[in-house]
């Protein structure tokens, strides 16, 4: 039966569970509840850099709880400090229980709507960051974005994307995203997200379900539409987006506009579509936080539905926070379809209160109003100013990659005589929102406009004219930096003309750049006539050298080998300009790689390098590991057990497990590349862990490091079995079982048959206060005579370790051994009638020794965990009923002891149903897999 108004009432009023003021004092009618958590549902943005009455209005008397901020509001980070505080005073004034949520778009590269030289940084695109091949330098990045921005008073940076281009080469989308390999995307975009958590700001990952392969109709009407099944997203599109939730820091995410039109989904719009929203986004890929709407002020949408009927689907389908970018008229509609949908029944209290609900806990992570009213602003601005100019150097300098150098042209300073001229040739393009040609350019159309007429005329003439502004600096840099002539003019649709002719005749070297060659077909023509009129010219004994220069896509010539010398920059900010100058120079040797699937085909060649392995030191080694386990920390997602392992995880110090760790190490510097841990006991050979530098892979450190730990495991006398995972130390229990199998693939390709494996899992009660035991368990327990006992210490022990030895390997007998003698640790023995021991489980405190060998049971901020671990029950009828016998009692023990949440480890396949049934959730998963010796001979 459906429940009454009357029933929701006390809900609907107490809109505060995440220790707010409460929203609803007595008498406040429910209209005004209404306005009140309707506003709550809106971001809005407005042109302009000062306050004006439209958005005053929106904030005081509609309630718009959150705010996106563009170029077009920002002048200088004085100016954004300023601005914001005084959004989040009116918000304060006018009674609203929270501040604002203020968003803005500060991606890097050529997207940011925050310029400002003297305070703000500027950093290379998604695509440099991952040209450079580290995922550290993206974590200090954005942690160094969202830093500044948090400083002027953003809380929510609408980043990073994470979109796969799986049609790279046409889609406007570009330098924004990673590149086209789906788990690089991940490992650079959770590495950003994490740095920009770590700043203590919000992000919001976009654009869902994928702007990376778009189908655009031509009609500016018309949606852009993703053709591909929702299987083929699957396994490209989506991935990233999966990883990401996975790692739980994403507390928002963009819903795009795009249609989706395939053979199981006919959507006109995404964001509108509760078959995207809340199918696919919530249910499948588990997503719990904020879902924000594409703005719907898009003319497609506007003549299909109307804003009204828009804003009320966009709610219906599952957004949270519906998008009205700037329009004041099409906003009031907005709120007016809101409410006029709660009138007719179409939104209901439940259906507002769970966006409400998200948007709190939002807001609770990455704002208070001690932090709103108060942003540090310029003084912190001025103080980290320095360090983060270094860290944009460093970025953009290993950014810049030399895809071709062929005849060695580069560096200019050694192929080029100064005397010989150069000719530099750039196409006319816009300048970026955010940087010193559009702000230039800004300042003189508003000193010359004594009118909004002449405003405007100026500033489309000045759009014009400043796209040969726009490289004029890199010109006069060149010329600056090699002391020579240098000759620059730009080139245009109308192609190769007398005046590009008589240059290049003069020249001796020439430089094209390019920006987008694939989608502004003009440039990649002109290109090629030049290369075609060098190419002659050379033939006559003149020197022609051309170098091509991508300063966007690195796609424009990745595969034309016509080009011989072929550089990219990833985007064409002044600093990006500044390094290629300085690269063209000779100053530095560009280490840069391409993105994607492109990188990986220029180091198969480089697959059969051999890498000099080490011995494991405890002391030359131990900082450099723990340095390698906080990069592999922030670079991967929770299922991946590195957060709270350390170096000693790894040594057991026990006589019975003969072990023996290897690493690949820079003998310079000390830094680690790569570990792996062995351990030999009762004849079986393991590998414990084999890890490498994220920056470092594909290029053979894996193998080299695996290789060895089998060239010393089978040098073992008495060697069996060969097995990759183990229970102690439980780092890696087996091989992380990963979404598309590419861990598991890359076993296989070094020789393990990874066909059969025995899938381990750890699981969890999260929150172990509210958890209640299965109804009836107690009693059947009861039923079969099944009693248990606790036991400490070895004295006691020997049917326990037989029992263990008899149905697990040995290096679990060796783990119940250390549990025994371990003050924090002691064993649950179940027993029938006639004291016969019929199964035990290990239950431990998650602060103590064995938490240092087995991660998932050390505590994480503050947490206390209690330990269930490695559960051996002998199958029988009573299986079942002594499994969850045993992890009952331990659950009982963990609440006993005060834990906050109780984790179930070394789990097997078999048995993870009738642990959910109890209520334990998986947390992680892995395949341990053995071979037989003389496979691997």
């Amino acid at each position: 039966m459906a429940k009454s108004d009357s029933e929701f009432d006390p809900l609907w009023q107490d809109l505060d569970r995440y220790a707010h003021p409460l929203w609803c004092p007595t008498g406040v009618g429910e209209k005004k509840l209404q306005a009140e958590a309707i506003g709550q549902m809106l971001i809005m943005g407005w042109d302009g850099t000062e306050i004006t009455p439209q958005i005053r209005n929106l904030i005081e008397n509609h309630h718009l709880g959150s705010i996106i901020l563009t170029a077009k509001n920002l002048k200088s980070a004085e100016q954004t400090a300023s601005l914001v505080q005084e959004l989040q005073t009116i918000a304060h004034q006018a009674g609203h229980p929270v501040p604002l949520l203020i968003a803005l778009d500060q991606e890097n590269g050529g997207v940011n709507s925050l310029f400002d030289e003297d305070y703000i940084c500027q950093f290379p695109s998604a695509m440099g960051i991952a040209a450079t091949g580290s995922p550290e330098l993206a974590y200090s990045i954005a942690k160094a974005t969202a830093t500044e921005v948090s400083a002027v008073g953003v809380n929510v940076i609408l980043g990073p994307v994470l979109d796969v281009l799986t049609n790279a080469r046409h889609q406007p989308l570009g330098v924004r995203a990673t590149g086209d390999d789906p788990q690089e995307a991940s490992l650079y975009c959770i590495a950003a997200i994490n740095g920009f958590k770590d700043a203590g700001v919000a992000t919001c990952g976009k654009h869902f379900p994928s702007y990376g392969n778009l189908d655009f109709q031509g009609s500016s009407l018309d949606m852009p539409i993703i053709t591909q099944t929702l299987e083929e997203l699957s396994i490209s599109a989506l991935v990233p987006f999966r990883n990401a939730i996975g790692a739980g820091r994403l507390d928002a995410m963009f819903v795009g506009g795009c249609g989706i039109q395939n053979a199981g989904m006919n959507v006109m719009h995404a964001c509108l579509s509760d078959q995207v929203v809340d199918d696919l986004l919530r249910n499948e890929l588990g997503f719990n936080g904020v879902a924000i709407s594409e703005c719907l002020e898009m003319q497609s949408l506007i003549q299909e539905y109307g804003v009204k009927g828009g804003t009320v689907m966009a709610v219906e389908a599952g957004n949270d926070l519906v998008l009205l970018c700037r329009a004041h008229d099409v906003q009031l509609e907005a709120i007016s379809g809101l409410k006029l949908g709660i009138e007719n029944g179409i939104i209901s209290k439940e259906r507002i209160f769970t966006s409400l609900r998200r948007v709190l806990k939002m807001k609770s992570v990455c704002t208070s109003w001690q932090k709103a009213l108060n942003p540090p602003g310029l003084s912190l601005l001025s103080k980290i100013h320095p360090t983060h100019l270094a860290l944009s150097r460093k970025a953009y300098d290993q950014s810049i990659t030399v895809v071709r150098n062929k005849d060695n042209l580069l560096p200019l300073s050694q192929s080029l005589l100064q005397e010989e001229e150069l000719l530099l040739l750039t196409p006319l393009v816009k300048p970026l929102p955010a940087s010193a040609a559009t702000k230039s350019m800004m300042e003189k159309s508003n000193a010359k406009a004594s009118s909004l007429h002449d405003k405007w005329a100026h500033q489309e003439k000045g759009a014009i004219m400043s796209g040969e502004g726009v490289f004029r600096e890199l010109g006069k840099s060149i010329a600056r930096i090699r002391h020579g002539k240098l000759l620059h003019t730009s080139y245009t649709a109308n192609g190769l003309r007398p005046v590009h002719e008589n240059l290049i005749n003069r020249a001796s070297a020439i430089i094209i750049v390019t920006a987008d060659a694939n989608r502004n077909l003009y440039q990649s023509g002109f290109t090629k006539h030049v290369a075609m009129m060098c190419h002659m010219l050379r033939g006559t004994g003149q020197k022609k050298s051309l170098i091509v220069v991508a300063v966007s896509s690195p796609y424009d010539f990745a595969m034309d080998k016509s080009i011989g010398t072929y550089v990219c920059t990833f985007d064409f900010t002044e600093t990006a300009m500044a390094s290629l100058v300085r690269a063209l120079h000779g100053d530095f040797v560009p280490q840069g790689s391409m993105p994607g699937t492109m990188r990986k085909s220029k180091r198969i060649s480089k697959n059969r390098q051999q890498w000099l392995v080490e011995n494991y030191e405890r002391d030359r080694d131990g900082h450099g590991l723990s340095e390698l386990l906080k990069t592999l920390t922030r670079s991967s997602t929770p299922n991946l057990p590195y957060l709270t392992t350390s170096p000693s995880s790894f040594e057991l110090f026990n006589t019975d497990m003969e072990e023996a760790h290897f690493v690949v190490r820079n003998s310079s510097t000390n830094m680690l590349y790569g570990f792996a841990a062995t351990y030999f006991t009762k004849g079986i050979g393991i590998i414990g862990a084999i890890f490498v530098d994220p920056s470092k892979r594909n290029v053979s450190i894996g193998r080299s490091l695996h290789r060895r730990a089998m060239r010393a495991l089978l040098q073992r006398q008495g060697i069996k079995k060969l097995q990759v995972g183990l229970a102690f130390p439980g780092v890696f229990p087996g091989i992380p079982a990963d979404e598309n199998g590419s861990m598991k693939s890359w076993f296989d390709n070094v020789g393990w048959d990874t066909q059969f494996p025995k899938r381990i899992a750890n699981m969890v009660i999260e929150d172990l206060g509210a958890w209640t035991a299965p109804e009836g368990l107690s009693q059947s327990i009861q039923r079969a005579n099944i009693s248990f006992d606790l036991i400490h210490g070895l004295d006691n022990a020997e049917s326990v370790l037989s029992l263990v030895a008899a149905h697990a390997g040995p290096e679990v007998v060796e783990l119940y051994r250390f549990a025994l003698q371990e003050k924090s640790c002691g064993v649950v023995r179940a027993k029938n009638a006639a004291d016969t021991l019929l199964g035990t489980v290990i239950i431990c405190r998650g602060a103590g020794q064995l938490s240092s060998y087995i991660p998932c049971l050390h505590p994480v901020s503050g947490e206390d965990v209690g330990g269930i671990v490695a559960p051996i029950v002998p199958a029988s009828a009573q299986s079942t009923l002594l499994l969850q016998g045993l992890a009952f009692m331990g659950v009982r023990q963990n609440k006993a002891q005060k834990s906050t949440k109780s984790v179930l480890s070394w789990v097997l396949d078999e048995t993870h149903d009738l642990f959910s049934a109890m209520g334990f959730e998986v947390q992680q998963s892995f395949d341990e897999v053995t071979n037989l010796p003389e496979n691997d001979q």
